[in-house]
Formats: C-alpha cells, structure tokens, sequence
C-alpha cells in the first residue's frame, strides 16, 4: 500500500510529503496489546519507521519520545513529525508518551503537532507565540 501511494505520487510535478502513522500518541504499553501487537510503543514505531523508509516514504509521525531512536535508524532524509508536544504546564489529556517542545526538537522531531495546548487556550494566539518564544529562546535564536 505505501509502495503504491508512492508511486502514484511520482507521477505529480511536485508530489506532496507522503508520512505515514507509527503509534498513536495516545497509546501505551496495554492499548497495543489490546489491538494485536507485542511489544513496547517504541520497538513497534522504529518497526514501522523503518519499514516506511524502505517503501520509500518521506517520513512518519511518530511520538517525540521515539524520534531519538528513528533517525538513526533510517538511511535518508527522512521527516519526523511528532503529536504529543506540551509545553511544560499544559494537561496531557489522553496522551501518554510526550515530551516538551524543545525536548522533541532535541530528540530529533522535524516538524512539532501542539494542538489542544493552543487551541484550547482562552487565547490560542498568544498561546502559539508563547511556544514559539520560548523554543527560540532555548535555541538562542530569539
């Protein structure tokens, strides 16, 4: 299947990213069990990582705590898009493997999914500049 979306994609002057999903972020350790995997999260996400790296797929998303583990494992450029990012204060709701802005962007992620932290906010607006302060801060580039 991802073979096949690649290939139909190479037919586009300009084909858009194609990632595939690893394990949800808000999947533990007893809810993989539960749909057929064995396991721990991570061993299954750098399974699956690697696999959409040899079906020649631009990248996965995959939880920030795995990313440290999937970009050594792959041979390429290869895009880590990670959900589960929280800044330091915000609930986690449902999601169980996070990480912070800044930790995910130092485990390796390329590209950070911070949803309900901002738009749950009284002022998502200002909730995303917040973020974003604060990673240019800790990268010094603010």
């Amino acid at each position: 299947m991802m073979e096949t979306a690649r290939e139909r994609l190479a037919n586009y002057a300009t084909p858009p990213l194609l990632v595939a999903v690893t394990i949800l972020t808000s999947l533990g350790q007893q809810d993989i069990a539960e749909v057929g995997f064995s396991g721990a999260p991570a061993e299954n996400v750098l399974r699956l990582a690697r696999l959409a790296d040899d079906c020649g797929l631009d990248g996965v998303v995959c939880s920030p705590r795995e990313a440290q583990a999937v970009r050594p494992a792959v041979e390429r450029e290869f895009l880590l898009v990670t959900p589960g990012v929280r800044p330091r204060d915000a609930s986690l709701d449902d999601q169980q493997r996070v990480m912070t802005p800044l930790d995910a962007l130092n485990a390796g992620a390329d590209m950070l999914v911070i949803g309900r932290p901002i738009r749950n906010a009284p002022d998502p607006v200002a909730a995303a500049r917040q973020v974003a302060r604060e990673i240019e801060a800790a990268l010094g580039i603010g």
